[in-house]
């Protein structure tokens, strides 16, 4: 501390940059206790004289406003959006190059500024009076001449001139009020403008001059202590710069997993002590994570980058889980077939795959007006393009209307069809196996990817030949694993995948089990030690690395948005003019090309009341049509109760639509025999129906 001058925390702190640290300083006069200061962080510091400081970071966090007229100090936040005016000393300068000089470097308005001079001036056959104003506007630097500055003069009557000064032309000169206008942050970035005195602009609360400090957050480690200290400079306490002096003294240095991943190869491996812990919130699931703990020791491997897999399981009455997995996962995978539930989906997976290949879950019926084709379920569609179709006209006035549409090809079955019909057309129905069909963008419809691909895949080939997500299922489970979580899953999705950076660590009472710890979205901190490692030089252990690493939700989430892309969201239907236009018309018949439909006719009747009476539905069959109402007769009415029933017997009736849908379950779907020589299969099964509606009708007591 010899020869060394003791400054202020404060006005020290603000002469640092974060180029110029770290920087060790010496407590040399008090004692500081402010424990409330570290609340937040859960640590009291106390800085006694003798103490040793290595400052390793400062932020700015406000400025200290100190009026000078009444010594009255407040805090404004760096972030203030008002602006200032510089107060002009009322010392003189005494040469136009020291005037020039303390003009702040790095802002656009640093010229043009304006001062006077106490005597008049002569340059030349030119003379200027006192107290005239010149403007500077610039400084002209000439090779092998004095530098000037180029001022301006305003004259009288409205004339001017331009005069140049030499830099060291010496005077009594004055600053003039400028108009520039500065904010905290350029006042605060520029040394030359701290040092000066403001005012406020429009405003009158604070009239006086005005003189900044900033006030910074400083990072810190002491030699005594292990975490990272955090205080503002502010703090009443004198210190002195010793970093010359100090350099053998041992600190313990915190490292960010972050700085972990900069330190260079030959460092590792190492055992390390973890100053502070990970959050207890953490957005990784893995049993390894409980187990850190402050004052815990690791091993780090190595570090390095790993190709990682975000993979999801699929909602279900189970919570839905969420796996980072190595690509080095030595498991087997099969695709399985995606589900779309808007045209507009199988159009962004038909970019990624080409020649992709559907099949209706859904029936869905034709709108004339909004061009959409009746799909039946069953029928496979191969996608072929998009393109844009014209809307059919419902009026001759209204101009047709064009719409994105993907235009796919409708794939036959070559086992439909009557066989009668096969041998008479033959190689025509070869031709018409594939019909065009174009399904609107904003097509709402369910539809399931055809997958012939039976082959067992790696999970780095898909990155290979498919584009992610990818609908996969494990079929064999990676044996170097002592449980795979992903093997019991029916269902799992590739979500995306990623580079990440990793650091392969393991604890010393199990040196040979790693889990890789991704650097970027775990918070610790931890600092190296000179232990040695627990195993014998010359015998390293075998690795075995844990490569599934269980997520939260909030992880899956994030990940996502950073992911966000710029596509433009599904198109929206037409608008239509409800005053003039009509209901869209919905077409009930199928398409007698498509492949499935044929079988649908040909096993089943296309009429709800049958749907109604088949085993596998599971919908309530509808209550028998009210009987025929003549015009000359009273509408029928139905009583409550059977009076005279419940009289004799003292039982109420059976409610006939009970009946009926009684009747209705025990007619099963092998019992409807179908007429070979008809065309349509269910007469017998209405036939059924309307003599099962009589016998109800039967059954109604009219009053």
């Amino acid at each position: 501390m010899a020869g060394a001058s003791a400054l202020p925390l404060q006005q020290l702190i603000a002469s640092l940059d974060n180029a110029c640290l770290p920087k060790i300083l010496q407590v040399c006069s008090g004692v500081y206790f402010q424990g409330s200061i570290y609340e937040i962080s859960g640590s009291e510091v106390c800085f006694s004289t003798g103490d040793l400081i290595k400052v390793i970071g400062i932020e700015l966090l406000s400025v200290s406003c100190e009026d000078i007229r009444n010594n009255e100090k407040f805090e404004l936040p760096i972030g203030h959006t008002g602006l200032f005016k510089v107060v002009p000393e009322e010392m003189p300068y005494s040469t136009v190059e020291e005037m020039v000089s303390l003009r702040p470097v790095g802002l656009e308005s640093c010229l043009p500024f304006t001062f006077t001079s106490h005597s008049k001036m002569t340059f030349g056959n030119f003379t200027l009076g006192a107290g005239r104003a010149l403007t500077i506007l610039s400084v002209e630097n000439l090779e092998g001449e004095e530098s000037q500055v180029r001022c301006h003069v305003q004259g009288q009557q409205e004339a001017s001139a331009e005069v140049y000064i030499p830099l060291s032309y010496h005077g009594e000169f004055y600053e003039c009020e400028s108009e520039e206008c500065f904010t905290l942050k350029e006042i605060m970035s520029s040394p030359c403008l701290r040092s000066r005195r403001f005012r406020f602009v429009n405003t009158t609360k604070y009239e006086h001059p005005l003189v900044f400090s900033p006030i910074y957050q400083v990072q810190a480690i002491m030699s005594l202590r292990k975490n990272v200290l955090k205080f503002p400079s502010s703090l009443e306490v004198d210190v002195v710069d010793v970093t010359e002096l100090c350099q053998d003294v041992n600190f313990v240095t915190p490292l960010s997993l972050t700085d972990v991943l900069s330190q260079p190869d030959g460092s590792f491996p190492a055992l390390v002590e973890v100053l502070e812990k990970p959050e207890v919130r953490s957005l990784f699931k893995c049993s390894w994570l409980p187990e850190i703990s402050n004052n815990e020791h690791l091993v780090f491997h190595k570090k390095g980058t790993s190709a990682m897999v975000l993979i999801s399981s699929l909602k279900s009455r189970k919570a839905q889980q969420f796996f980072l997995v190595s690509q080095q996962y030595s498991g087997r995978f099969k695709r399985r077939p995606r589900e779309f539930n808007s045209v507009y989906e199988v159009y962004v997976a038909s970019v990624q795959a080409p020649g992709l290949k559907v099949s209706v879950s859904r029936t869905c019926e034709e709108v004339e007006e909004e061009g959409l084709p009746a799909l039946s379920v069953g029928e496979q569609l191969e996608v072929v393009r998009c393109e844009m179709m014209e809307l059919p006209c419902v009026s001759s006035k209204k101009q047709k209307e064009s719409v994105e549409a993907l235009l796919c090809q409708r794939l036959q079955d070559p086992d439909d069809g009557d066989d009668d019909d096969e041998e008479e057309e033959g190689e025509v129905k070869l031709d018409n196996e594939r019909e065009d069909i174009f399904l609107p963008l904003y097509m709402q419809g369910h539809f399931v990817e055809v997958i012939t691909d039976n082959k067992k895949y790696k999970l780095k080939d898909f990155g290979k030949e498919f584009s992610l997500p990818l609908d996969v299922k494990v079929v064999s489970r990676d044996t170097e694993l002592e449980t795979d979580p992903l093997a019991g899953f029916a269902c799992l999705k590739i979500e995306g995948a990623m580079l990440e950076p990793m650091i392969q660590a393991s604890f010393p009472q199990k040196p040979d089990h790693c889990f890789e710890i991704p650097a970027q979205w775990l918070s610790m901190s931890v600092s190296f030690t000179k232990d040695p490692l627990p195993w014998p030089s010359d015998q390293p252990p075998t690795l075995r690395v844990d490569k599934v690493i269980e997520v939260t939700d909030t992880f899956f989430y994030e990940f996502r948005r950073k992911g966000v892309s710029d596509a433009a969201p599904p198109p929206r239907p037409p608008k239509r003019n409800l005053s003039t236009s009509k209901p869209p018309k919905k077409s009930k018949k199928k398409s007698s090309k498509g492949g499935k439909s044929k079988n649908v006719q040909k096993n089943s009747a296309p009429t709800t009341e049958f749907a109604d009476l088949t085993l596998n539905s599971r919908k309530r069959p509808p209550a028998p049509p009210p009987p025929a109402i003549l015009d000359d007769q009273p509408p029928p009415v139905v009583p409550r109760k059977h009076i005279a029933a419940e009289m004799t017997t003292g039982k109420a009736l059976p409610n006939t639509y009970v009946k009926i849908e009684e009747s209705a379950k025990k007619v099963p779907l092998g019992d409807v025999e179908s007429d070979a020589e008809s065309d349509h299969d269910y007469e017998i099964v209405e036939d059924t129906l309307v003599t099962m509606m009589k016998k109800a009708q039967e059954n109604v007591i009219f009053y």
